[in-house]
């Protein structure tokens, strides 16, 4: 990592030309290292034009992450979060989770501009590019065991569907068990790691990505179907502001979780369930391929489906679902 490229970065999140004397001069070194500090956000997939004469720029102005906006955003339960900014790191999950095992506190947050080997479910890589992700991962510690923790995801699914809804984004899905959806694309993913013994206590490491204004070249790259913030939201959405109040709501509803688990939302998530009543086809780690119609999802999260051999349960798991609509 070279200390001087997300100090670099920010200053050219303006989004216009800064010579490599001036950024030189600025930061007190050479021109050399402004070029190697280019280099490596290079490295990174960030795409920086560089025009002999005029010096560097992005494509575009961006938001980068702020502590302070995001803690405001929070509103009255900011005391409750440590959050931690990080510029680069190979995965928020994976990082949080050795936290945590360090003793870290509960409702650490990490985020971060640039993920590298950022995480998906089932294996998958979760693309993540300077100022067009928002990617974080929250720490949350239960009494109870990890057995008693089914239907986690769905609650935080919940939570980021309030988040959207208070910022003025309502067209948005769920999609059991863990991804929004809006326009029938992915705009947001969850991953939950869990730490501890099935009794209790036990840890819940919470990622979230939200795809927040990808480029084009980066939306045709990623394996399904997908979809940014900004083309679902009427107005422009600051980072700092959307962290700050997906974590509001996603303390809320852990706090509900607590108490009532997944039952006391369950309505609400069914209202936003993209695949209700729907034909689906389920891919099965075993290579199955089982097709039903969705019928209900259970208190503990489990999704229940109506098959040729009756009404099935389905935990999530390493099942892919499909719609056959």
């Amino acid at each position: 990592m070279n200390n001087y490229t997300f100090p670099i970065l920010r200053v050219l999140a303006d989004g216009k030309f800064h010579s490599g004397e001036t950024l030189a001069a600025h930061f007190s070194v050479t021109r050399a290292t402004i070029w190697n500090a280019v280099q490596h956000a290079q490295n990174l997939g960030i795409e920086i034009f560089s025009v002999r004469g005029r010096g560097y720029k992005l494509p575009h102005a961006i938001s980068l992450l702020n502590e302070t906006e995001v803690l405001k955003s929070i509103g009255e339960q900011r005391a409750w979060f440590k959050l931690e900014i990080l510029d680069e790191v190979a995965s928020t999950n994976t990082y949080l989770m050795q936290q945590a095992a360090k003793g870290a506190a509960h409702v650490t947050c990490v985020a971060a501009h640039v993920q590298t080997k950022g995480r998906g479910r089932r294996g998958r890589t979760w693309v993540s590019h300077l100022g067009a992700s928002l990617t974080f991962s929250l720490l949350w510690r239960f009494q109870c065991g990890a057995a008693a923790l089914s239907g986690l995801s769905l609650a935080v699914g919940v939570a980021l569907i309030r988040a959207l809804a208070s910022l003025g984004v309502h067209n948005v899905q769920l999609k059991w068990p863990n991804d929004v959806l809006a326009d029938n694309k992915k705009l947001a993913g969850i991953l939950i790691d869990l730490q501890g013994d099935l009794d209790g206590p036990s840890a819940a490491v919470i990622g979230v990505g939200v795809n927040f204004d990808l480029p084009e070249n980066v939306l045709k790259s990623i394996d399904q179907p997908a979809i940014d913030l900004m083309n679902v939201s009427d107005k422009p959405i600051d980072q700092s502001v959307l962290l700050g109040v997906l974590l509001k709501h996603l303390a809320d509803v852990m706090s509900d979780f607590e108490q009532r688990g997944f039952l006391g939302m369950r309505d609400e998530w069914l209202r936003y369930h993209a695949y209700q009543n729907k034909a689906v086809r389920m891919l099965l780690p075993d290579g199955r391929d089982v097709q039903g119609t969705v019928k209900d999802v259970a208190d503990d999260g489990i999704l229940l489906v109506e098959t040729t051999l009756g009404l099935q349960r389905f935990s999530a798991g390493e099942i892919s679902l499909r719609s056959t609509e």
